[in-house]
């Protein structure tokens, strides 16, 4: 272990996706206190709420500490405790059977956000039992702006906190309430310190809107249109990087004429964002060299994802800041083992013809399968039957678009196991259910298959419960029983192993270091250029018509549709209490906020008639939820903002702790998908308001 007198370095992990460097005081196998590192590379002694509860859910009263079946109804709550031999060999006697009547396709792994190695380690089970169908939220989250990038540049733009930025441009986020991949809040801060310019956009008055020297309050889902509105502005007025544009883009004329075909008032007028404000953006986004844009989650929760992160690095490209220092930049790995090589890729080459959204044509290079097509293959059994599914890190009940719809797939499957630390809402239907170890109790990586270039040591600081295990030690146990034990380590700590071969150092050796970074790379593309098909940043997808792409971002004919039996607008936001569905259980969280909350502005309010504190309907044309309402003018009229991710550990277990009550996604639907990603719409529905006034 790596100690500073006596408090362990470690990262945090499973509370948020940012990786901040902390130190943890432990005693007699408990953990006593943490504090932020200061030496922390991203984020230099910052900590959060989340993170200074995160050894409370070590020792709490709902820890799940024995494997358990269970021997009633789905449901119903009742389980029998069973050793951890016979958790395995009834799950591996399952699956087992499964693939021999219908396939290895017809069984799912699946996974929530990644939190660590375990999530790779599931994908090489997966591969090595001969399934394609890895099932995760990729789809809402990273995807999007991931696989965009490599098509439009080759590479996944990462935002440069590191480097000085002459502006920085947060779109949809917010990094004072939930960070993202490797970018915390702190490093954003310093850069705002030293001089830097801000631009915010958001529908919401957030603490960085209020420093912003512009701040763009849009109408939620609509951000594809201010993107091509940008775009409009720095064109016309000749603003870009001509020479970068002329050199290294591809397609450019035909991106002018299409930004001629709308004018800047329709965009004002479906963004709600005024066109001088639009320009006066544009223009001091174009002005500044370098800029970073940190693009953040929303955008990636509409049909239009695709086209709105295609806009953004075209909007990225022709001002001259891809790959540059404090721009977004191509993040290069450490000397690590390759991602394919580490999930045993090798084993299924046909992978991508076999998947289950290989039917709907989605892009290339989406290598999860979005949640919406596993239910259609469990429900509908196309394009073929989904029959079981192993479960890890994840609450899809919560966590997956339209609750309704899932709840009737996970009922219909023949089997269902899931790891957990405690039971959820998708645990409690389970036929199997086992006691996951948690951070701080094994050894593990982060960071590692994201593409920010970097990988941090999260060292084991306490022992956990007798009988829970790390998720990398249960898949590696239930590998050896589905498949040839050649492919698995005799001890899981062989994954740390693996990752870490080529850099030459052994695990304890990394965590010494604490992280490993790959090497700073800018502006590689004067010498070999982009890594597409024209070598060039494409503007114009060159295999638009291979893929059955759009060649360009455009606004489609039915965006930003206005229904007037719903006429407010819904979106949500992440907590800066809780991740995700995770951890409504802890007490020091909750009370900081013990119940769903949703926002509205006070003339949304009077028009409702809905006052401070009043309990109220939320309604979609989906489903109905209730939250206490919260009157804000930090938002604009007629938005509505509610909470995501809300169940109650302290309801009981047979109404599986009241998942319909305030669950956000009883309100979304997954009727109609982008057809790139097969993504919901999650953000900018038509909802309307009523009071509950039985309830206060």
């Amino acid at each position: 272990m790596n100690k500073s007198s006596d408090w362990i370095k470690t990262h945090c992990a499973r509370m948020d996706h940012g990786g901040c460097g902390i130190l943890v005081k432990v005693a007699a196998n408990q953990i006593k206190a943490i504090k932020g590192d200061p030496d922390g590379y991203l984020n230099q002694g910052y900590i959060c709420p989340k993170a200074m509860a995160a050894a409370d859910k070590l020792n709490h009263p709902m820890r799940l500490k024995n494997p358990v079946k269970r021997i009633g109804a789905r449901g119903q709550g009742k389980w029998q405790k069973i050793s951890w031999n016979e958790a395995l060999s009834i799950i591996s006697e399952n699956l087992l059977k499964i693939k021999k009547e219908y396939g290895a396709k017809a069984v799912a792994f699946c996974q929530g956000m990644p939190k660590g190695l375990e999530h790779f380690v599931l994908i090489r089970l997966a591969n090595i039992f001969g399934s394609p169908n890895v099932v995760a939220v990729q789809d809402v989250c990273h995807a999007p702006r991931e696989i965009s990038g490599l098509h439009t540049c080759g590479f996944y733009p990462v935002t440069d906190f590191h480097y000085p930025s002459r502006v920085i441009v947060l779109w949809g986020s917010n990094l004072n309430a939930t960070n993202e991949e490797g970018l915390i809040c702190s490093l954003l801060h310093k850069q705002l310190l030293s001089g830097s310019d801000l631009i915010v956009i958001d529908p919401q008055k957030t603490e960085f809107a209020e420093k912003a020297k512009f701040w763009l309050q849009l109408k939620p889902g609509t951000d594809l249109a201010l993107a091509l509105g940008f775009l409009k502005v720095i064109i016309q007025e000749k603003l870009y990087d001509q020479v970068f544009v002329e050199k290294f883009t591809h397609g450019f004329e035909e991106l002018t004429r299409m930004v001629d075909r709308f004018s800047l008032t329709s965009i004002a007028d479906i963004t709600g964002v005024p066109e001088k404000l639009i320009q006066q953006s544009a223009r001091c986004y174009a002005a500044a060299m370098p800029a970073a844009l940190q693009w953040g989650n929303p955008i990636e929760h509409t049909y239009f994802a695709f086209d709105a992160a295609r806009a953004l690095v075209c909007l990225m490209a022709i001002c001259g800041n891809l790959d540059v220092a404090g721009g977004n930049i191509w993040a290069h790995e450490p000397d690590i083992l390759g991602l394919g090589q580490f999930v045993r890729a090798d084993l299924i080459p046909d992978k991508r013809k076999k998947m289950i959204h290989a039917f709907y044509h989605t892009i290339p290079r989406l290598m999860t399968v979005p949640p919406t097509y596993f239910k259609k293959a469990v429900l509908e059994e196309i394009p073929y039957p989904v029959k079981a599914a192993y479960m890890q890190c994840t609450n899809p009940l919560l966590g997956y678009a339209d609750s309704k719809g899932t709840y009737e797939a996970l009922k219909k499957l023949n089997f269902l196991a899931v790891s957990d630390i405690v039971m959820t809402p998708t645990a409690a239907l389970a036929d199997i259910v086992l006691p996951a170890a948690t951070q701080f109790e094994f050894d593990d990586i982060g960071h590692y298959g994201i593409g920010h270039g970097i990988i941090l040591a999260r060292p084991k600081v306490v022992d956990p419960p007798t009988l829970c295990r790390p998720d990398m030690m249960i898949l590696n146990d239930l590998g050896k029983r589905l498949t040839d034990e050649k492919y698995w380590y005799q001890d899981s700590r062989g994954f740390l192993e693996a990752v870490l071969q080529p850099s030459g150092l052994s695990y304890e050796e990394f965590v010494e270091k604490g992280y490993l970074k790959g090497p700073d790379r800018f502006e590689t593309y004067k010498s070999r250029g982009f890594k597409t098909p024209t070598g060039k940043v494409e503007l114009v997808l060159s295999r638009a018509k291979k893929f059955n792409l759009a060649k360009l971002p455009v606004l489609p004919a039915d965006f930003a549709g206005f229904d007037p039996g719903y006429p407010l607008t819904l979106t949500s936001a992440k907590s800066r209490l809780f991740l995700h569905s995770s951890y409504r259980w802890l007490e020091k969280l909750r009370k900081k906020q013990p119940e769903p909350e949703v926002k509205i502005h006070p003339q949304t309010a009077k028009d409702y008639q809905i006052n401070e504190g009043d309990m109220v309907n939320i309604e979609t044309r989906q489903g109905c939820i209730i939250q206490r309402a919260r009157i804000s003018d930090i938002i604009r009229p007629g938005v509505v903002y509610a909470d995501y991710g809300w169940w109650f550990p302290e309801k009981s277990e047979q109404e599986l702790f009241a998942w319909q009550q305030s669950n956000y996604n009883i309100l979304t639907t997954a009727k109609k998908v982008g057809r790139e990603f097969g993504t919901p719409e999650l953000k900018g529905l038509g909802c309307r308001l009523s009071p509950l006034d039985s309830i206060k």
